[in-house]
């Protein structure tokens, strides 16, 4: 279990207890981290009941439900709501993992949700991912060429194209590498598990041509051998993934061309 880690010197008061639904018959209780940075409070945990009768069955259900019905400044990230486009990646229960693929059913007694751990806090539930990001594009996550372009298509065996299974589906939510704790104590540098996940994806693509600058760019003492094969990143993955592997077959590829 990932356990949601509260940034130096803040500390987190006690909100506001919203009021039940008239009515309802069947209720779950929501306590989620709130913070603006407009007011200049501390962070604060508030209080929802959710009518269960009204909702459907995931957290994100629930979440847009409070907005909706209760209070329409909670604020969170969504779009797709099948796990496919990793925005509502947030800590649900002690854990990081996506709202929308993430059941009520799952999490015992009330559901405490709080933004991904150890990252900027915009507002509420949104978290800064603009150093993430820059770290997944400094993997270079394209097909990388020097010969011509082909007329049609770049041509892959069905082995190759299996190698690739487990790598691709990677939706860059961001659940590992805010679960990891080498990333906690060295995000500045070490690339963390889900860049590092692309990366391994495009070394091994055997259409790609720059397998060597890649390897030659990731030669640091703190962009990859930061990671400590703690699991917390294989652990959390909401799409089931496991980028500890990865990291592990990149370290491997560095030892063999050093033999």
């Amino acid at each position: 279990m990932v356990q949601f880690t509260l940034p130096k010197n803040s500390k987190v008061r006690i909100g506001k207890t919203w009021p039940k639904p008239e009515g309802a018959k069947r209720l779950r209780t929501f306590r989620i981290y709130r913070w603006d940075p407009d007011t200049g409070e501390n962070p604060r945990l508030d209080t929802y009941f959710v009518d269960l009768d009204d909702c459907g069955p995931m957290i994100l259900d629930g979440l847009i439900w409070i907005k909706n019905n209760i209070d329409p400044s909670l604020t969170f990230r969504r779009s797709c709501r099948e796990g496919i486009c990793g925005s509502c990646a947030m800590n649900i229960g002690g854990i990081n993992t996506l709202a929308c693929i993430h059941g009520m059913d799952e999490v015992k007694g009330d559901i405490r949700i709080y933004p991904l751990p150890h990252m900027p806090v915009v507002k509420d539930l949104v978290p800064d991912l603009t150093h993430f990001y820059a770290q997944h594009a400094s993997v270079r996550p394209w097909l990388e060429t020097e010969t011509p372009a082909p007329e049609r298509e770049w041509r892959q065996s069905i082995e190759d194209r299996k190698k690739l299974d487990g790598l691709y589906e990677c939706v860059m939510c961001a659940s590992c590498s805010t679960a990891c704790p080498s990333y906690w104590w060295n995000g500045d540098r070490y690339l963390g598990p889900a860049a590092l996940l692309h990366a391994y994806r495009w070394i091994i693509d055997s259409r790609d041509e720059a397998t060597g600058e890649r390897l030659d760019d990731l030669e640091d003492p703190f962009k990859l051998y930061r990671c400590h094969t703690i699991m917390n990143c294989t652990k959390t993955c909401p799409k089931g993934l496991n980028p500890a592997k990865a990291i592990a077959e990149i370290k491997k590829l560095m030892l063999e061309r050093q033999l």
